[in-house]
């Protein structure tokens, strides 16, 4: 589509509504976020007379706080920071990507093994990604594109599955013909991070922004995950979802998010299983005698956690279909405190000076009351709180919010009811 086309488009008027809501300062920043994006992509990537447009989503997770690895249940949904990608293609053989923020990366089509200096960069899942359509037999050709994310690094809702689903959803788009699903798109975006990447996940992350909305997921299979979407609107029911970033420092924090499920599995070995959703419950219970000594204290805590938390994720998914605030609400709450005393992921115990988490807990009660509903975001230790503010609270909480951490720390978000999409 031309430059001016695009920018005249009533189309893309729309599904900027559909990504965004309709709320006009929203959709009038959007504009102009995507006019930059356009802009930039034709400085860039001179003699390019021609563009398509694509968006994929952040993530938030709202119920299940560190239970798919275990293969448990979660409740999440797609947010509206996502990250936009203005691209066209080439007959170079070669895939390059100009992030903002991060600059040029560029992978050539005739080589997609995996190299160890390229762990932990875009290129490697750039490279990554490819590699795995070609796997599948799709015919990869060349892609210029310009990206740039509103997803924060660090902030908890996910901006490099957000890439990962992007790239693959412009991939599958213009040379597969759109024929792999979300589940696909996420194993894709799941093998790139694990094996190009270099950054043990489970599939959480990819799947929530690859489907897209409300969803409620279990991995029992995780090859064949289930998926279900739930369809509510917290809007309607009077409250706005709120995330807070702390400020705090993800650095040397690789231990805190190992030990999780490397102790969760510790007791699942001990009754000879793979993970924690295999151990039967009852028989947990009745062990923990046994197991005191054997594992550590905190792994049989994160246990008793990992089985409250699996069955409150669908109780809470059940709650939100049968149009009840006030008992998922209850839920999430529970939730919170489970998280605090018994996961004990809202700080690092290599840092305990270091408890932004717990101060913005505490900030969040202070303004909306004892009741808050607020919790740690994703997997702790450092980042951001999430929050269910009564609307009429949403100004004062942000306020207050944005006092102690920084102007622009504290924002709404928009549950979007799709993943990664062409927007024109």
């Amino acid at each position: 589509m031309k430059l001016n086309e695009i920018k005249n488009s009533e189309i893309f008027s729309r599904n900027l509504a559909r990504l965004y809501g309709f709320c006009e300062d929203r959709l009038t920043y959007q504009r102009e976020r995507y006019q930059k994006a356009l802009d930039r992509f034709f400085e860039i990537f001179k003699g390019a007379d021609d563009a398509e447009i694509f968006s994929a989503p952040g993530r938030t997770e709202i119920g299940g706080n560190h239970t798919d690895h275990q293969r448990g249940c979660a409740l999440a949904a797609a947010v509206d920071l996502d990250i936009i990608a203005v691209v066209s293609f080439n007959n170079g053989g070669v895939i390059r990507v100009y992030s903002e923020g991060y600059g040029f990366s560029e992978v050539g089509l005739g080589e997609l093994s995996v190299r160890d200096d390229e762990k932990g960069s875009f290129t490697a899942l750039i490279r990554g990604a490819a590699s795995r359509f070609f796997d599948m037999g799709v015919r990869v050709g060349g892609i210029d594109m310009y990206c740039t994310s509103d997803v924060l690094s660090g902030s908890g809702l996910s901006s490099s599955a957000a890439f990962e689903t992007l790239l693959c959803a412009v991939i599958n788009t213009k040379y597969n013909g759109g024929k792999a699903d979300p589940i696909q798109m996420a194993k894709i975006g799941r093998y790139t991070e694990n094996v190009y990447f270099g950054k043990g996940s489970g599939l959480l992350d990819q799947l929530a922004c690859a489907v897209g909305g409300l969803a409620f997921i279990d991995f029992k299979d995780e090859e064949a995950p289930y998926v279900k979407k739930i369809d509510f609107d917290f809007d309607s029911a009077g409250y706005d979802l709120c995330i807070t970033d702390t400020k705090g420092s993800h650095a040397d924090l690789t231990v805190d998010y190992i030990a999780v499920p490397e102790e969760m599995k510790a007791i699942a070995r001990y009754f000879g299983k793979e993970v924690l959703r295999e151990v039967d419950e009852e028989s947990f219970y009745k062990a923990i005698p046994n197991l005191y000594g054997v594992c550590s204290d905190r792994a049989i805590l994160r246990a008793v956690h990992f089985f409250n938390e699996n069955k409150r994720a669908f109780l809470e998914a059940k709650a939100l279909e049968e149009n009840d605030i006030e008992r998922f609400l209850s839920l999430y709450r529970h939730s919170a405190r489970s998280s605090s005393e018994l996961l004990q992921n809202l700080y690092s115990t290599k840092k305990p000076e270091s408890q932004g988490i717990p101060l913005a807990i505490m900030m969040s009660r202070l303004a909306l009351g004892d009741d808050a509903a607020v919790r740690v975001h994703g997997g702790g230790f450092a980042g951001t709180v999430q929050a269910f503010v009564k609307k009429e609270k949403t100004e004062e909480y942000i306020q207050k919010m944005d006092a102690l951490f920084g102007k622009g720390s504290c924002r709404v978000l928009y549950i979007r009811p799709t993943g990664p999409v062409k927007v024109i």
